[in-house]
């Protein structure tokens, strides 16, 4: 027993958490590829090495992906200081390599110098599709502005299909269920951010992120465009690209008559608390969203307004007025906040009502026993906790959107 517990010990020293191995970088200059700084790591690996997310049989593994920034050619290398089958037989190691390989589509690197080469032919990049909008950021670190832009994209674009091959194997390391789409279904739209800079005087394009949507057909004339998938790349995260690549979409659907509303696929907190500001945001400039009329409660007008001009759709118009209407209440006067304390919890109160409606059905056929079992499980003190506890969470995140508005 002794033996086996100092062999399992010897061969836990294999053991390596892929989030920490797989090593990611967004390329410009041939320095950065030296440059620890530029790197970046997975939030998940579990869907190429398993729910614990280890690789085994290497110690000091290292998996190198590396991307120029604009045109995203692939470097791909495994280093490694020590592997098992050197040290043991009759003991594997995990093929880290092949599982890459699964989702990197062929034509990549696995030389350093090839790849260096090939940043020389990223002047000759330039973004796909459409120009939809153009904005900048304040770099405080360069004490400049920097400028970006978004375009709208598809499959009949030159050179994009193999582009968005490369660009989609991000979403397995920052998507917790991503998957791949066929971009042979024309129903997909493609929205892409850039990064403008400057290299030896030229002007450069690096990928920020992207989303992809899915126009779902309306009986009997509509489309319902549904978010899938969209990603910040990580060295752009937290500048407010996501925000601007929002609204640039629900301002290029707000266009066509055929829409009737967006919605989103599986919508993750962080997303909804971005869609929450890009929504009211937009809703400020509507009319019927004013001042006087949040104070009059929500209407059919404000679910109609911010539908044909916004495509929101009534239950996302809803939770806007409900921002708006916060924003516009002095919260410390006892009778307004009171009065915007029963509106929301009368919506919240929805599935509770639900609940005491299920609880007479069964006091018509449940015997006395089974009966009381129920009505402890529905015990409405708790109801009634639950009910402030989701009331004040919400206020929570509504003062956060608030805050944000502020500062936009």
């Amino acid at each position: 027993m002794a033996g086996m517990n100092a062999m399992e010990k010897k061969l836990a020293e294999y053991k390596c958490d892929t989030n920490e191995a797989i090593c990611l970088k967004l390329v410009r200059f041939p320095e950065d590829v030296e440059d620890d700084s530029t790197t970046f790591h997975p939030e998940y690996s579990h869907q190429l090495y398993g729910d614990d997310e280890v690789a085994f049989g290497y110690k000091g593994l290292q998996i190198q992906l590396y991307y120029s920034a604009g045109n995203l050619n692939t470097l791909f290398k495994v280093k490694y200081t020590a592997k098992v089958t050197e040290k043991f037989d009759c003991v594997e190691s995990d093929d880290v390599e092949g599982k890459i390989r699964e989702i990197i589509p062929a034509g990549f690197s696995s030389n350093t110098d090839d790849f260096v080469a090939l940043l020389e032919k990223e002047a000759n990049f330039k973004p796909f599709g459409t120009l939809l909008h153009t904005y900048n950021v304040h770099n405080e670190e360069a004490g400049e502005d920097i400028a970006y832009q978004i375009y709208k994209a598809d499959m009949s674009c030159p050179g994009f299909r193999e582009y968005h091959e490369r660009l989609q194997t991000f979403l397995m390391w920052f998507i917790e269920t991503a998957s791949f789409i066929d971009v042979d279904d024309e129903r997909w739209d493609y929205f892409l951010v850039f990064e403008k800079y400057n290299k030896d005087g030229e002007t450069l394009f690096a990928t920020v992120g992207y989303m992809t949507v899915y126009n779902y057909y309306v009986y009997p004339d509509k489309t319902r465009p549904r978010v899938s998938q969209m990603l910040i790349l990580p060295p752009f995260q937290g500048e407010g690209h996501g925000a601007q690549l929002l609204e640039a979409v629900h301002r290029f659907y707000s266009t066509s008559p055929e829409v009737l509303d967006i919605t989103a696929e599986d919508p993750s907190e962080s997303y909804i608390k971005l869609r929450d500001f890009v929504l009211a945001k937009l809703c400020q400039a509507l009319p019927s969203f004013s001042a006087e009329n949040l104070t009059q409660g929500f209407s059919q007008e404000m679910a109609t307004e911010a539908q044909e001009k916004l495509k929101i759709n009534k239950k996302h118009a809803r939770r806007v007025y409900e921002i708006m209407r916060l924003k516009a209440t002095d919260m410390s006067d006892l009778e307004k906040a009171r009065t915007y304390r029963l509106e929301i919890k009368r919506r919240l109160i929805g599935p509770y009502k639900k609940n005491q409606r299920e609880l007479t059905k069964m006091m018509r056929c449940l015997r006395p026993e089974e009966l009381s079992n129920q009505m402890s499980q529905m015990d409405l003190q708790m109801q009634h906790e639950e009910l402030e506890k989701s009331y004040q969470e919400l206020l929570t995140e509504y003062r956060r959107v608030i805050e944000r508005l502020a500062q936009a």
